[in-house]
């Protein structure tokens, strides 16, 4: 099954349960997917692009959530971060820490990076290797740290 259809399932147990928030979460990756589905004219989308949806639509999220905390306002900030659980189920499992590390540290190994200079060189390729399984700022973190 894949994940539009996965999201539509879903969309009819959240209706079924009556679960408000739930459904909501899920209409806007639904329209999201929808949107870009009708772009180009060919009415579907690839399950990379989905993936990339979702993941947007999480991101976004994130920093909705951050900013609200910012200014006081959990309410606002709790809503977000349901709406970021219930979106995460559908992305990869994320990878931890150390495993970000030692793939920039390959990949810093392989380039022949020598400074921050570099930077570039070294995130291109981890990037590409760790699409959708680790957060940009954490790989942009991790590269600015090994190559200081």
């Amino acid at each position: 099954m894949g994940l539009s259809e996965q999201i539509n399932a879903d969309i009819k147990k959240a209706m079924l349960a009556r679960e408000k928030e739930k459904l909501e979460a899920l209409r806007a990756v639904k329209s999201a997917i929808m949107l870009e589905a009708t772009k180009d004219g060919s009415g579907e989308v690839s399950e990379e692009v989905a993936l990339a949806i979702v993941q947007k639509l999480v991101k976004q999220r994130k920093d909705a959530s951050g900013i609200f905390k910012e200014q006081g306002r959990e309410d606002l900030a709790s809503d977000e971060d349901f709406q970021i659980e219930v979106l995460s189920v559908y992305l990869p499992e994320q990878m931890g820490e150390e495993e970000v590390r030692k793939v920039v540290q390959d990949a810093i190994a392989q380039v022949g990076a020598a400074g921050p200079q570099d930077m570039g060189k070294v995130m291109g390729p981890v990037m590409g290797k760790l699409k959708g399984k680790a957060d940009g700022k954490l790989i942009s973190a991790l590269v600015k740290e090994c190559l200081a």
